[in-house]
């Protein structure tokens, strides 16, 4: 069985972006560039010691993606303690909704947003009594 074990987040602007995601998330940024031989920052998106992944944030090689079009390739959904707080965040810091929070019944609250840089992501806060 092959396992999810990085993800990269395609950018326009590198320095906008890290500001979303670690002020909206919490991440801290590595400079990998130098290895990658294009702007490259390592997202650190959480402790060792708990699950999930760790990522990176890297240079946008062509056109970025088109407002309200499908989907093409990955969507990440994040894990938040808090819905309605990081939404609020992900507003102020220059995200928007691209599906609102809706309930997976008996399981969890569900959204998708489209960050600073066109990339779709969700965010999913369990709730056994979300209906």
């Amino acid at each position: 069985m092959s396992r999810l074990v990085h993800f990269e987040i395609h950018v326009d602007d590198m320095d906008r972006a890290k500001q979303f995601y670690g002020e909206v998330f919490g991440w801290s940024f590595q400079d990998w560039s130098e290895y990658a031989g294009t702007p490259y920052f390592g997202a650190v998106t959480g402790d060792e010691n708990e699950p999930g992944i760790n990522g990176a944030l890297m240079q946008r090689n062509g056109p970025r993606p088109e407002e309200n079009q499908p989907l093409n390739g990955y969507s990440c959904t994040l894990g938040v303690a808090d819905y309605d707080a990081i939404e609020k965040r992900i507003l102020e810091y220059g995200g928007k909704v691209a599906v609102p929070k809706f309930a997976l019944p008996g399981m969890a609250w569900q959204g998708y947003y489209v960050d600073t840089e066109g990339n779709v992501f969700g965010i999913h806060e369990p709730d056994q009594n979300a209906k």
